[in-house]
């Protein structure tokens, strides 16, 4: 498959945590968490290292939602998230309009809202999210800022490719301080974990400042080959492409476009593959992505 970057064998045991994790989410009942487990750990054997990740996650994730009969098993999970994110808007966008770069400070928010990922973690709490706002807002942002402004400038059209429920009223803050009228906003075609779909952005109101569309697939990133045609025509047609999250990096850290990856570094396979340590939020362009130990990356204070 094409596109993305090659799964690891650290991978594998990931994907059996999060299969555990989503079985007790869609049922309560232990022999459903086992035999949800013994099929991911026999599907385990027969994975094909050379897809990019999110291949896997779309097969166990659709499994879930037959086997559980929910077409959108982390719907109330999703709900809270984004409310728990709608509190938090207002003083961010405070925050955003009172900065001397509020382009900059939106940047650092939007990437801090890649926290709110169930993929990754089994719970996402309010105090887990503001440790993040924090943490964005403190540190240092590894990728070239400068680079990323110029190319917002002078793009007649941006495609702005969203992750999850909840870090998606993180994106308001960006879409606002991107040029108005030049952004389209993508969200997954079908339910996938508590990635963000047309239902989160009309319910967070998203739909309400940019045009949003989906991708016409259900994988948790962005597997060209599954998506819709008219998404396909508006990528190949965007002159910039900002891809947020984890999902999004590991379906399209190869394909050759003005890309810039906006996410949290949440486990060593994603840090070896950008030379960055878990925990580094990242601003990447797709052309400076190298393998581990190809020289330092460029920060931003």
């Amino acid at each position: 498959m094409s596109g993305g970057m090659k799964a690891s064998l650290d991978c594998i045991p990931c994907f059996i945590r999060q299969s555990l994790d989503a079985a007790r989410m869609v049922s309560g009942d232990p022999a459903v968490h086992e035999r949800i487990l013994r099929e991911v750990l026999g599907w385990s054997r027969d994975i094909e290292l050379s897809d990019p990740p999110p291949v896997l996650g779309q097969r166990i994730h659709k499994f879930l939602r037959e086997t559980s009969g929910a077409d959108d098993p982390y719907r109330a999970v999703k709900d809270r998230l984004n409310r728990m994110a709608m509190s938090l808007l207002p003083g961010l966008r405070d925050d955003v309009e009172s900065s001397p770069d509020p382009l900059a400070m939106a940047v650092r928010l939007a990437i801090a809202g890649n926290v709110i990922d169930m993929g990754a973690r089994d719970s996402v709490t309010e105090e887990d999210v503001r440790r993040s706002i924090d943490d964005a807002l403190a540190g240092t942002l590894a990728g070239d800022y400068d680079r990323f402004r110029r190319s917002a400038a002078e793009s007649r059209s941006i495609l702005y490719l969203g992750d999850n429920a909840g870090e998606i009223v993180f994106d308001h803050l960006l879409v606002e301080q991107l040029p108005r009228g030049r952004v389209t906003f993508v969200v997954r075609g079908s339910p996938v974990i508590n990635d963000a779909t047309l239902a989160d952005a009309r319910a967070t109101g998203l739909d309400e400042i940019v045009k949003v569309i989906d991708n016409g697939s259900d994988a948790p990133g962005t597997l060209l080959e599954h998506c819709s045609p008219e998404f396909r025509c508006c990528f190949d047609d965007a002159d910039m492409i900002i891809a947020k999250g984890q999902g999004n990096f590991e379906s399209l850290s190869e394909v050759p476009r003005n890309i810039f990856f906006l996410f949290k570094v949440k486990c060593p396979v994603i840090g070896g593959r950008v030379g960055l340590p878990v925990g580094t939020n990242v601003l990447l362009a797709q052309s400076d992505i190298r393998l581990r130990n190809d020289g330092a990356s460029r920060e931003i204070s």
